[in-house]
């Protein structure tokens, strides 16, 4: 009799724990929302942060506030969250980093897929391949015919080794086999003054980031490095047109904590998935550079870890070994 007792009294205590919990899930958000981006002001992931998380305040009736807070290649904001409470009041901003940083970083202090709740993809960008004008090659044959032809002769720049920029110049290399070496530099800035000075010849980079010099006749554009041509430059070919098997798309996307509650993640996903099917929405993100997409909390789940998975062959195949 005293263990039927004992088994209703703890039944009955284990029901009344779930009320609080379930309580806040419902009133949710009843404060500022902060939004951690791993990165500085001012880049992609910056911009397209703020921009939803106006949406998400009007639609939410709450703050959704950015809070930049790069360092370590991303890790730095992506820890943050990872340890902050999971209650819905802290939420990570991804990019393409996160699984890169996941696939190779050599002292990762929480797991990428475990330790985070997925929400919904933001967006997705290609990164470009550009040369300065005057690099001779002005095609991707041309440019893998030159390095075909004097191998270890060109270069390649980066905003740092294990950077998404790094490891699109290598999968290049490696599906090209051609002998092009990597060229670390700290910013986009000073790797576009790499290439004006022909220190390098090439790099991978953003879209939103280069823009203003493609338009300025500063960079010269050889391809994207999507599966399908850019839709803002539609007569740029993509490096698969020169057959190669290349995919290198960046993307945005939101996570929570682990452990966040169901109807909190789920309220946040549907709010985000009404957003960016605004058209007013969906415009200020197209003039970054930057397509709007949203997905449920599985598939980005999934694409987060099938990317960890590209990133982590690619190392092995390329032999990459400084990562930080």
């Amino acid at each position: 009799m005293l263990n039927i007792r004992f088994m209703r009294l703890a039944a009955l205590a284990a029901a009344l724990a779930t009320v609080p919990a379930a309580a806040s899930a419902q009133e949710w958000p009843s404060r500022t929302v902060r939004i951690v981006v791993p990165n500085g002001p001012g880049g992609g992931t910056d911009i397209v942060s703020r921009i939803l998380g106006d949406a998400l305040s009007k639609s939410l009736g709450a703050p959704f506030v950015v809070e930049n807070k790069p360092g370590a290649g991303t890790t730095l904001g992506a820890e943050t969250v990872a340890r902050a409470q999971p209650d819905g009041y802290t939420v990570l901003m991804m990019s393409n980093a996160h699984a890169v940083s996941g696939a190779g970083h050599p002292n990762l202090r929480y797991e990428p897929v475990k330790d985070f709740r997925m929400v919904s993809l933001v967006g997705t960008v290609p990164l470009a391949l550009v040369t300065s004008p005057e690099f001779p090659p002005k095609t991707v044959q041309e440019l893998i015919a030159a390095a075909k032809k004097d191998p270890g002769k060109y270069n390649f720049a980066s905003v740092g080794a294990g950077t998404t920029q790094h490891f699109a110049g290598e999968l290049f290399r490696v599906l090209a086999g051609i002998d092009i070496k990597h060229v670390p530099y700290r910013t986009t800035p000073a790797a576009i003054t790499g290439l004006m000075s022909n220190d390098v010849q090439m790099t991978f980079e953003l879209m939103p980031a280069i823009q203003g010099q493609v338009d300025g006749g500063k960079l010269r554009i050889l391809a994207v490095t999507s599966p399908e041509r850019f839709p803002g430059m539609p007569n740029v070919p993509t490096i698969a047109e020169a057959g190669i098997a290349y995919n290198v798309t960046s993307w945005y996307g939101l996570a929570f904590p682990a452990n966040t509650p169901d109807a909190v993640l789920q309220k946040m996903n549907k709010a985000v998935r009404e957003a960016l099917a605004d058209p007013q929405v969906i415009e200020q993100i197209k003039k970054t550079g930057i397509s709007a997409k949203s997905s449920t909390s599985d598939e980005l789940e999934k694409h987060v870890t099938s990317e960890i998975a590209k990133w982590k062959k690619l190392i092995a195949d390329a032999g990459i070994t400084k990562l930080e």
